[in-house]
């Protein structure tokens, strides 16, 4: 899957990755590849997700993601360091 996650400011991450977690609005949610197409509003926390080179994960300040056609596009208000 595709995967990739924007601010305003800029693109924070793009990638290929096999697996993703996000917060979302209604609770965590976890995307897998060939899951069904779906838009959510999220919460702050964290946003994980497994690359070749193992996991990663991020602290998002609430956004929207997309999933659709194993294509995940994260809008984040901003990513917390």
């Amino acid at each position: 899957m595709h995967l990739e996650i924007v601010t305003p400011d800029k693109k924070v991450f793009q990638g290929e990755v096999s697996e993703a977690s996000f917060p979302g609005a209604g609770g965590a949610f976890q995307v897998l590849n060939n899951h069904a197409s779906i838009v959510s509003a999220l919460a702050k926390g964290a946003v994980s997700f497994t690359t070749s080179e193992g996991k990663q994960s991020m602290i998002v300040d609430g956004g929207v993601v997309e999933v659709k056609d194993n294509v995940i596009v994260l809008l984040a208000e901003k990513v917390v360091d």
